[in-house]
């Protein structure tokens, strides 16, 4: 993948953590992320990012002091150079929000009304299954339906059992495509990491992605789309984004 699709994929994910609080400043050709009322970061993108060159940032901040200021400075050098090639704006916002100590206002989980004809699917009492299974908030936009899963998972075992679970319940298994992606740390500290777009290109590596940028691990998040017959275009990825986030979120794998 190219620097340019890295980066459009990693502004649609952080778009879908931060919500109102991640923006495209349309003036400076920049983004900006409010860490809290008196921080604000703004962030400008290169060709060289993130292969073999760190974005530039400013940081509006009168109420840290210089000290405080050159902290940022340094913890971003260092995020950048032992992550080199990887995408690193996620632990950025967060190193800041750490030093700043600034806690974001609740990211907006509203929950939009489903099609009378796709019932959000519950959390059932598990029999034979193991895992622990989370469902996520029904989203809809034009007569389309989505709506997240989410399990820890430990090995290639755990994901097998995890999506013949979900698809034991007629409505999932019904859906137009089951989007999943999963992370998980091996034996020997490795990452063994894949997904799958079940017809809906592209989508799976979106889903992993977003796992990549939040460091998520031992974790499989699949997404379920019920196609309603009017095309989304490029919505539905924000769609699949959000649902995968909500899951997360619900599921216990973000910090809050």
């Amino acid at each position: 993948m190219d620097n340019l699709a890295e980066q459009c994929e990693e502004i649609e994910a952080l778009k879908s953590i931060y919500d109102t609080n991640w923006n495209i400043e349309t003036d400076t050709n920049s983004y900006s992320m409010q860490v809290s009322p008196n921080v604000k970061l703004f962030i400008c993108l290169n060709q060289g990012y993130p292969s073999n060159a760190p974005p530039s940032f400013e940081l509006l901040a009168p109420t840290l002091s210089s000290q405080q200021k050159q902290q940022v400075s340094d913890e971003f050098h260092e995020i950048y150079e032992s992550n080199k090639g990887s995408p690193i704006l996620f632990q950025w916002i967060e190193k800041l929000k750490e030093i700043v100590d600034g806690d974001l206002p609740d990211i907006d989980n509203t929950e939009i009304e489903a099609d009378e004809n796709v019932d959000e699917v519950k959390s059932e009492p598990k029999t034979e299954i193991y895992l622990q299974v989370t469902h996520g908030n029904i989203i809809q936009d034009r007569k389309s339906t989505f709506q997240g899963h989410v399990s820890q998972v430990k090995s290639l075992e755990d994901t097998k059992a995890f999506m013949s679970y979900l698809l034991e319940n007629k409505k999932i298994a019904q859906a137009t495509h089951n989007i999943s992606a999963y992370r998980i740390v091996t034996s020997k500290g490795t990452i063994l990491q894949d997904c799958d777009d079940d017809g809906e290109t592209h989508a799976g590596g979106r889903v992993l992605h977003l796992l990549e940028i939040l460091n998520a691990t031992n974790v499989m998040v699949v997404v379920s789309r019920w196609y309603g017959g009017i095309q989304l275009g490029p919505d539905r990825f924000k769609h699949i984004n959000n649902a995968a986030r909500q899951v997360l979120m619900i599921g216990g794998f973000l910090q809050t």
